[in-house]
């Protein structure tokens, strides 16, 4: 029979001693671990998670692109980002106090954010890193009292230059999101039993 180094015992024997030591302590260190969470409580402690992380403005529905075209006002400024960011700096947020004061004084009307990029990277990421710009200004406005449904967004990434050398003044130039305006479109009214188009 074979025996195990330095100890004297066989083999075998220890080898299902020490199988059964470590079950029994297997099963006891199971009973010190937290039960398992289900996959309902995973998913609510996400979106707990989640909400608490991000808490857009009381009303996230966006105002519609349908309709006549929004237009430039001289009373709103351009907002500009640093390469590659959509993140709002202070002379970004000063700006953005004072469109935000010229929105709320006049309900007659509704606004887009368009986001632009300068002609580094791709059309794609352009077009994310623009539409950022843009939902980043948008919930500046939401969060300060603007109607969340009288400010939509669009991204044109870097196909609406408003400078075309490939200069960094330049690039700082077309890096914006811009407020344009234009009169609040009623809501379609439906003669009782009409379909809608």
């Amino acid at each position: 029979m074979r025996t195990a180094k330095h100890s004297g015992i066989p083999a075998q024997p220890a080898a299902v001693a020490l199988a059964g030591v470590l079950m029994v302590s297997g099963c006891v260190a199971a009973g010190r671990r937290p039960a398992r969470a289900t996959a309902a409580e995973k998913a609510a402690a996400a979106s707990t998670n989640t909400a608490a992380a991000y808490a857009p403005g009381v009303d996230v529905t966006e105002a519609s692109l349908r309709g006549s075209e929004f237009a430039q006002v001289p009373d709103l400024e351009p907002i500009y980002f640093d390469y590659d960011s959509s993140s709002l700096g202070e002379t970004a947020l000063a700006a953005l106090k004072k469109n935000a004061s010229f929105i709320k004084a006049r309900p007659e009307l509704e606004f887009l954010v368009a986001g632009h990029c300068d002609e580094r990277g791709t059309i794609e990421y352009n077009l994310a890193l623009g539409q950022k710009r843009a939902k980043e200004v948008r919930e500046y406005y939401i969060r300060v009292g603007v109607p969340g449904q009288a400010v939509a967004t669009i991204s044109y990434g870097k196909e609406q230059p408003v400078c075309s050398e490939s200069s960094e003044d330049c690039w700082t130039q077309n890096r914006r999101a811009e407020t344009r305006a234009r009169s609040r479109t009623p809501p379609h009214e439906n003669p009782a039993g009409a379909a809608a188009p």
